[in-house]
């Protein structure tokens, strides 16, 4: 599926486009709503579109003959060729919105690395700012039109000589208190994995969590807010 998210056509509005045999036909479309469309998701057409128009080209307002619709798409009806020209066509942004998309996966990015990531001396994990000012460093781009997981080794080969990190895993033991258990099993759950767990006889809890390295001081800060220090952890050897 193409996306012309690098264009250097001076692009004012956020198009879908169409061509073929020498003809060309667009839409003004709402870009979020219509890259989900263009990858399977189920959207009504009418809330994607700016105009049940179409157009040979929209920011002179040139609207595309219905003879020239019904020998392209063999159909006139508006909705349904706009369908097409999503699906098939490229969706070319505006500068304006690629940056939001970098801007947006820039921070995408940096929340994954210090969520997974830790400094293998310490298997302490980084802090944003350090991961940020890496970032930097090392002149990292973000490619607007990939995911952020489809990102995160590339830019971690260019961070490891700025920044000690790696991507591990960790399975804490936890023993929690009866009257803390409740409230603690959705915090841990909303966290990480449950590997294995028992309710004790006093209505206390333990478990065996498996939670991303980075995650760690974020556990244990939660679960001592909410049992007050009530509770035990232990880092299991691998």
């Amino acid at each position: 599926m193409d996306m012309d998210f690098g264009s250097k056509e001076r692009v004012h509005l956020n198009l879908a486009i169409f061509k073929k045999g020498g003809e060309r036909f667009e839409i003004a479309v709402e870009p979020e709503l219509a890259i989900k469309f263009k990858h399977g998701e189920k959207i009504n057409i009418r809330e994607i579109v700016h105009s049940d128009k179409i157009f040979t080209d929209v920011q002179k307002g040139s609207i595309a003959p219905e003879n020239r619709l019904k020998a392209v798409f063999n159909k006139t009806d508006a909705y349904q060729i706009a369908e097409i020209i999503i699906k098939e066509g490229e969706i070319q942004l505006t500068a304006e919105y690629r940056k939001k998309l970098r801007e947006q996966k820039h921070k995408q990015i940096i929340t994954l690395i210090q969520k997974y990531g830790v400094d293998p001396r310490t298997k302490a994990p980084h802090t944003l700012q350090r991961i940020e000012a890496a970032m930097e460093e090392a002149k990292v781009k973000i490619d607007e039109h990939k995911k952020p997981e489809d990102q995160v080794q590339e830019i971690l080969d260019k961070l490891k000589p700025i920044l000690p990190i790696s991507f591990e895993k960790k399975n804490i033991k936890l023993n929690i208190p009866a009257e803390s258990a409740a409230k603690c099993y959705s915090t841990v759950k909303n966290i990480g994995t449950i590997l294995k767990e028992e309710w004790k006889n006093d209505g206390s809890w333990e478990a065996l969590v498996e939670i991303p390295g980075g995650l760690e001081t974020e556990l244990y800060d939660k679960l001592n807010s909410i049992t007050h220090g009530q509770m035990t952890a232990e880092v299991m050897k691998e």
